[in-house]
């Protein structure tokens, strides 16, 4: 049977990243994170590697010892960032900023961290290619796993800041040395579900069809 387009849409275009909205008090049950990571198995992956692993960080000490790597990590390009918002008059980004800001101070309250990781580690020696397939096996589960999240009224962001301490956090985890993370979810139920539609330059200014065009 066709997909209801409209209702599609509506999770497509709405799915935001969130962070003041978070609700920091309400737990988090294991078997929506487990029926969401299971939408996300669905994803495609390179030569079908599937070599997804997540890891659900919910005890309070781990997740605010990640809050602080996060907080140290992204401190100085978080306020660098807010005053170039600032000074371009650019309010929609500075809003961004301001939410990113707040998630920096706030994230070892939130109740689950979720990391996604890749079995494996990057060679530095990738070429642009190898490096491309490699994430690309795993952000597309990654982002299943926020519409799915989504769909049941919880929300997300995806966050790399803390990759900045990768060691510190694989220690703290006990992640393998032959396991690389990619990214750091913090994940609650919403405070309210009115998200919107986010402004965006409309697609034809931004796609060209056989050749580029200079804009």
């Amino acid at each position: 049977m066709p997909f209801d387009l409209a209702e599609t849409d509506r999770l497509l275009t709405t799915t935001r990243a969130v962070r003041k909205r978070l609700d920091l008090e309400r737990p988090v049950e294991r078997k929506v994170l487990l029926d969401c990571i299971r939408i996300s198995q669905q994803a495609p992956t390179g030569s079908n590697m599937q070599g997804w692993r997540w890891l659900i960080v919910t005890d309070p000490d781990k997740r605010a010892a990640l809050g602080e790597m996060y907080r140290k990590s992204g401190a100085e390009y978080l306020a660098q960032g807010a005053e170039q918002a600032k000074a371009s008059g650019h309010e929609q980004t500075a809003r961004v900023l301001d939410s990113a800001t707040w998630l920096a101070e706030n994230l070892g309250r939130v109740p689950v961290h979720v990391i996604p990781c890749l079995k494996g580690r990057i060679d530095p020696q990738m070429g642009a290619g190898m490096m491309a397939g490699y994430f690309g096996s795993i952000f597309p589960a990654v982002w299943s796993f926020q519409l799915a999240l989504r769909s049941r009224g919880l929300g997300s962001a995806l966050t790399t800041l803390h990759l900045a301490a990768e060691a510190e956090a694989a220690e703290l985890l006990g992640i393998p040395a032959d396991v690389t993370q990619c990214a750091l979810l913090p994940v609650a139920y919403t405070v309210g579900d009115d998200f919107k539609q986010a402004t965006r330059t409309p697609p034809e200014n931004i796609t060209y069809f056989d050749s580029w065009k200079a804009s």
